[in-house]
């Protein structure tokens, strides 16, 4: 493939290759940590990024140089269409990986069909291995649907991540038995500190289970922990124990301390560019293709975003217009 040839660099002289599209702001889960549990302004349809678009733009950034691919939400099964724009994404030329994250209450039956069409991975969002945290956690009732999920991408023989959030006095009693998981299971485990994108923002600095935490934790069951390889641009440090099918990971998302390899932009459901997950937006891809913008207008808005990316998530947080702290909802950014 000619176009995965081709090379995107930010102002730090990071190759860009890897693109994160929300493709809807709805969920059907309303956890507390990614968004208020009423009075949510859902983007009426109409405002949303259409498949035609997010083909369009998608097949515009493969010729630059993007070559991975990964579609979140919101939860991005609650979009209607979302298997035949999957199965067109998988064959842009160019676009060697496509990957989906999901909270896995509606896709136990499309596994095998993914799978089909090339996805490449999974990463399933999923807090608590207990039915009542679970339902604390998401204010829902859906744990066994999650759980037909996570069988359904072992039994296929897809490539897997369980993606936790750990909570302070909410499910760090999850964290020994998830990594218990990776005991007889080929999946990643990995944990993501809290972050302030829960619709609210916060009012403390610091969080009580950042990533040193965790690992700290973890050892106290298993002294024997040894680092494995990150891969390229990895946002999580990985262990594994010795002789475990599995991996674990820990994500130091507030922590931000792989910053420095980041090879990442977002696209929000209405089609803002973020070039970083703290910053408050670039511009609108959106609303520049609907404006009749060209496609080489279009690539030239991306390439002068790049040329001013911010240096790290402190950077960008500082940087926000009017000085506003990070308080938008998770699912409008896209997990």
């Amino acid at each position: 493939m000619g176009n995965s040839k081709k090379q995107l660099f930010d102002n730090h002289g990071r190759v860009i290759n890897y693109l994160r599209m929300a493709v809807t702001d709805r969920c059907n889960l309303r956890c507390f940590y990614c968004m208020p549990e009423k009075g949510i302004q859902y983007v009426p349809k109409e405002d949303l990024l259409s498949y035609e678009e997010m083909e369009r733009l998608i097949h515009l950034l493969a010729t630059m140089g993007i070559n991975k691919v990964r579609i979140t939400g919101g939860e991005p099964f609650v979009r209607k269409g979302m298997m035949g724009f999957l199965g067109r994404l998988t064959k842009i030329e160019g676009i060697e990986q496509v990957h989906i994250t999901t909270n896995g209450t509606m896709s136990a039956l499309m596994i095998p069909k993914l799978r089909e069409i090339g996805i490449k991975s999974v990463n399933l969002s999923l807090d608590s291995l207990d039915a009542d945290r679970f339902f604390e956690i998401t204010r829902r009732n859906v744990f066994p649907q999650v759980q037909k999920t996570l069988n359904a991408l072992i039994e296929a023989g897809m490539p897997t991540k369980i993606n936790a959030v750990v909570m302070d006095g909410r499910n760090e009693a999850d964290i020994l038995p998830m990594v218990a998981l990776t005991e007889q299971l080929p999946i990643s485990v990995r944990f993501i500190e809290e972050m302030p994108f829960n619709g609210q923002g916060r009012d403390e600095g610091h969080i009580e289970w950042n990533y040193q935490r965790i690992l700290d934790h973890i050892r106290l069951e298993h002294s024997t922990l040894q680092k494995i390889e990150d891969g390229p641009s990895s946002t999580s440090l990985n262990y594994k124990v010795p002789g475990w099918k599995g991996s674990v990971g820990v994500i130091p998302a507030f922590s931000r301390t792989f910053c420095g390899t980041c090879n990442r932009i977002r696209i929000t459901p209405k089609g803002l560019l973020k070039t970083c997950l703290y910053d408050d937006g670039v511009f609108n891809v959106r609303d520049l293709m609907r404006n009749s913008a060209s496609d080489a207008e279009v690539k030239q808005a991306f390439l002068e975003a790049l040329s001013y990316k911010a240096k790290d998530g402190f950077e960008a947080e500082k940087n926000r217009q009017f000085g506003v702290p990070v308080n938008e909802s998770m699912s409008t950014i896209g997990g």
